[in-house]
């Protein structure tokens, strides 16, 4: 069997058993297991009832290598061609998985004790999994650099841009259209998404320009009908901090117009890139901001972005088999090298 079909068996193994967000029990349960079987300590580290981090280590890590057990919906099982595995969490993030797992293993196996592997549930919601790590963060665990995997195209990443996540919730009168009362939750709500979109969000030399989306927009009850409550949900992908962010927000909302603000908001990100690497900037959401005591945040990782989150997600083997030994590479030159880039 050649290492990339032992990887892609792997892979398939992990991708049958469905882990959307808030259901990650199984997934993890399998994949302590298996780091049990690979020689690795595993802590089941819970973050509520039912759902948990898994932490796996030989020695005291120095280096992580650190994704994400959680899948978006909806749930699709496993297809294999000659190039490809496909189906949800090929890319995002099981594929990751199988790669670092492979990776700390050959590790270990070469004598090298100091590295380890964090496994986060919630990523893709409010990466509560990574907070409790960040928080829960002790002895023999001494991490220096935490490899965030991701799907990169297999290519290191040197920024990323924040996250701003909230909701605007308009209040209104309700009444009969014909009649000249108000104000109108819809009306109002337009008119501050309107002031939303005309907005500058920011420029970050080396990042780019901030952007915010609207994504959902839902209100009222008939066409006849004045609006008593409109909402709009937003997400800003940012190049500013947080507070920035709410400010400028609040700037465009009307006196009918609420903010009501998520707890996963982070600024831009700089992550550390190895020595002669080219890198990228990328503008999706990852755990490592919530990571802060986990050392330097470095973001790698086998698969296209673009590929993560639809009905068509994949990865191919020979990017993984790939992976598995710049992982390798990477976690050496670490652990020889100083803290500090």
């Amino acid at each position: 069997m050649t290492a990339a079909s032992d990887l892609g068996r792997r892979l398939v193994e992990f991708i049958e058993v469905p882990s959307i967000t808030g259901s990650e029990g199984d997934y993890g349960d399998s994949l302590a297991r298996d780091l049990e079987a690979r020689g690795f300590s595993v802590e089941r580290q819970e973050v509520e009832p039912g759902r948990f981090n898994v932490l796996a280590r030989a020695g005291a890590p120095e280096v992580v290598f650190c994704t994400h057990l959680d899948t978006v919906p909806p749930f699709f099982g496993s297809r294999v061609d000659r190039e490809f595995v496909h189906g949800r969490g090929a890319c995002d993030a099981k594929g990751q998985a199988v790669a670092m797992v492979a990776a700390a293993e050959q590790l270990l196996r070469a004598g090298e004790d100091r590295v380890g592997l964090l496994f986060t549930v919630g990523e893709e919601v409010t990466s509560d999994g990574a907070q409790a790590a960040n928080e829960r963060l002790a002895d023999p665990w001494r991490p220096r650099f935490t490899v965030v995997g991701e799907p990169t195209g297999s290519r290191f990443v040197r920024a990323g841009k924040g996250v701003f996540h909230a909701e605007l919730c308009a209040h209104g009168r309700a009444g009969h259209s014909s009649q000249d009362i108000g104000p109108s939750a819809i009306h109002e709500l337009v008119r501050s998404l309107e002031r939303v979109l005309a907005a500058e969000w920011g420029e970050l030399e080396g990042v780019g320009r901030g952007t915010m989306n609207i994504g959902e927009i839902h209100g009222g009850v008939a066409a006849n009908v004045v609006a008593a409550e409109a909402r709009a949900s937003i997400l800003g992908r940012t190049v500013m901090g947080p507070e920035q962010i709410q400010e400028r927000l609040l700037a465009c909302l009307s006196e009918h117009v609420e903010l009501h603000v998520s707890s996963n908001l982070y600024g831009p990100v700089r992550f550390h890139v190895p020595d002669g690497e080219e890198s990228i900037v990328v503008a999706f959401g990852t755990d490592a901001p919530h990571l802060a005591r986990w050392g330097q945040p470095l973001l790698f990782g086998p698969g296209e972005i673009l590929d993560a989150h639809t009905p068509h997600e994949r990865v191919s083997l020979a990017d993984l088999e790939a992976a598995e030994a710049r992982l390798v590479g990477v976690a050496r030159e670490l652990l020889a090298g100083p803290a500090t880039a």
